[in-house]
């Protein structure tokens, strides 16, 4: 038997489609790497979570730092865009896929260098969120 809450549930938060990630991937399309893009748009959660990606092999402590770099800016982006700590972070909204892209490696980034419960936390709020490890990991 499963139970349904009564109560409100919160409406999908959705970046707004002229965000930092919006420059990041203009700055991306016309042939720049994410660390030339940085100073364009150092507010955009795609850059950190790029450039964390890069470094997970080889750094994790480098992926690590540019992970939570892109999970506080994100953070602050969904906080001006209406999110109260709680509720659907849609995947298929381009511009959440920075911050969801930035979660995911500090998962893994904190994974790497043995913060369990940090990884843990990460991967639980992406289920929070309303999607998965693997569904982010796909965007890759």
């Amino acid at each position: 038997m499963t139970h349904q809450s009564l109560l409100p549930q919160p409406e999908p938060t959705r970046l707004p489609a002229d965000g930092p990630d919006a420059v990041a991937r203009a700055a991306l399309a016309a042939g720049g790497s994410p660390r030339d893009a940085v100073p364009a748009a150092p507010a955009a959660s795609l850059l950190w979570a790029l450039l964390a990606e890069e470094s997970l092999g080889t750094d994790a402590v480098a992926a690590y730092a540019n992970a939570r770099t892109g999970y506080h800016r994100g953070l602050d982006a969904l906080r001006r865009a209406g999110w109260r700590g709680q509720g659907p972070i849609p995947a298929d909204h381009e511009p959440n896929q920075g911050f969801l892209r930035a979660l995911l490696a500090l998962a893994e980034a904190a994974e790497a260098i043995g913060e369990t419960d940090e990884a843990d936390r990460c991967r639980q709020f992406l289920l929070d969120s309303g999607t998965s490890a693997d569904e982010v990991g796909s965007l890759r």
